[in-house]
């Protein structure tokens, strides 16, 4: 049977599936990776808890606040032109990290990091959306979110046994593999790019955007040194806030606004960003807690820290696949639901721990609790917010959610300075617990509450 004209091979498609899993694969693993060696980053250049914060959030504020953006530069400049510089601008700053002498240093290559991290995700799915459609277009898409959750939860445990083995300046420089290897295949799939025509690019509402998380996350790290009452504090915060109002109302009246306000008329859409922003917000400071407090307090190594989360990897990668499909018979509300309850569940289990922690008794059964509750969460969630907008609005879509993802991510860690203190200590890994299982919980009951197991899809705008 030959393949019908402009329609790509079984080769291509397999091609450009491996290179969106593998572009994407870095932008995520970084986001994770970090977490394990962070005490050691902390040892080699000094500043305590800020630096560990800023280590984590600098790269998150470039990606999350860039991610719509980048979209637009897709459609603009080629997908596969800002695959590249996102691949070898990712691959630069990667070495910048390794490299560092000084917590500014490092802070400033993570930032560099996210800009090109911010590129990689809206490309990666652009091409798969144009070159799957279909049935193929939501299996293939399943598979991207499959490959980039691997990268999400195996991270720290790569990182562990790197950074013990030989160091954590090598966390960085492991990035230039998968770069190398996603701009061979790019190299052998000589695809035309695809321009679109007539496409503005909002670098207004990226610039609030970008001011708007930067100062109110600026304000929330920084504030334990110079106070709220301080216009060090005071000034960047308020512009933050406003900046950030001024985005939201700018993309209500932009001719072509990088985050479409009318995908969130869609209930399953809006429920299922509130649920992700509440239950990433819990993934982001549950992992930082653990690795952290592992290794600063309970004095585990870094490749002890990092196999003591393993299990999450484990049981997500054997259960979602099927969780996926029982959610896809008898609808995503109950496992949207349940699921993070249940992993809330899991947090407080743990809250046995002290600074002489028994993993097996203290710890395990809360990880394997809240591991169960993350497999029946993840594919029931990403499924029903591409399934509640149509197909030509399945790229514009997924990059929101991740940029909800990327943002709740990166707030929930500014926040930590507030509820940990100055260092951490048993006490604030508790509290950091409690509000991770909250978070985890009120995302459980929002969806039970406005998930629809059957929901009207989005308009198609023009």
């Amino acid at each position: 049977m030959t393949t019908p004209v402009g329609t790509p091979s079984t080769r291509t498609r397999r091609l450009v599936l491996w290179i969106a899993i593998l572009a994407s694969f870095v932008s995520f693993l970084d986001a994770s990776v970090i977490n394990v060696a962070l005490p050691a980053i902390e040892r080699d250049l000094g500043g305590g808890l800020t630096t560990q914060q800023w280590a984590v959030d600098a790269y998150l504020i470039t990606l999350g606040a860039l991610i719509l953006l980048a979209g637009s530069l897709s459609d603009v400049l080629g997908r596969i032109v800002i695959l590249r510089i996102g691949l070898v601008g990712f691959g630069v700053a990667s070495l910048l990290c390794a490299v560092a002498g000084t917590p500014e240093i490092l802070i400033v290559a993570r930032a560099l990091q996210g800009v090109a991290g911010a590129l990689l995700v809206p490309s990666s799915l652009a091409l798969i959306t144009s070159s799957f459609d279909g049935p193929a277009r939501s299996k293939a898409i399943g598979r991207w979110t499959a490959g980039t959750t691997v990268a999400f939860l195996t991270g720290p445990t790569l990182g562990g046994i790197i950074v013990d083995s030989i160091g954590w300046r090598w966390v960085f420089v492991i990035n230039v593999i998968p770069i190398a290897a996603t701009l061979i295949l790019l190299g052998v799939l000589r695809q035309r790019d695809v321009r679109e025509e007539g496409v503005a690019i909002d670098f207004l509402g990226a610039l609030l955007c970008v001011v708007g998380l930067g100062g109110a996350v600026y304000a929330l790290i920084e504030q334990g040194d110079y106070g709220w009452g301080s216009p060090v504090i005071l000034v960047p915060f308020i512009v933050g806030v406003i900046s950030f109002a001024g985005f939201i109302v700018r993309q209500r009246f932009a001719k072509q606004p990088l985050m479409p306000l009318s995908l969130f008329a869609v209930r399953n859409f809006a429920v299922g960003n509130i649920s992700t922003a509440l239950v990433y917000a819990a993934l982001s400071i549950g992992g930082f807690i653990i690795s952290v407090f592992l290794q600063q307090v309970a004095g585990f190594p870094a490749t002890l820290a990092a196999l003591a989360t393993l299990p999450m990897g484990i049981l997500n990668i054997s259960l979602s696949s099927w969780a996926g499909s029982l959610s896809g018979r008898f609808g995503p509300r109950f496992f949207m639901g349940i699921g993070p309850i249940v992993g809330g569940a899991g947090y407080l289990l743990m809250l046995g721990a002290g600074a002489r922690v028994d993993y097996w008794t203290q710890l395990l059964p809360g990880i394997i609790l809240f591991a169960i509750g993350l497999s029946f969460t993840v594919a029931p969630l990403t499924a029903t917010i591409l399934g509640a907008i149509s197909e030509t609005q399945a790229g514009i879509g997924s990059a929101i959610n991740n940029a909800v993802s990327r943002v709740a991510g990166l707030i929930a860690i500014a926040f930590l300075g507030l509820v940990i203190g100055p260092r951490v200590d048993v006490g604030g890994f508790h509290r950091t617990l409690v509000l991770t299982a909250g978070l985890l919980i009120l995302g459980g009951i929002v969806s039970l509450i406005g998930i629809q197991n059957s929901a009207k899809q989005a308009p198609v705008q023009r």
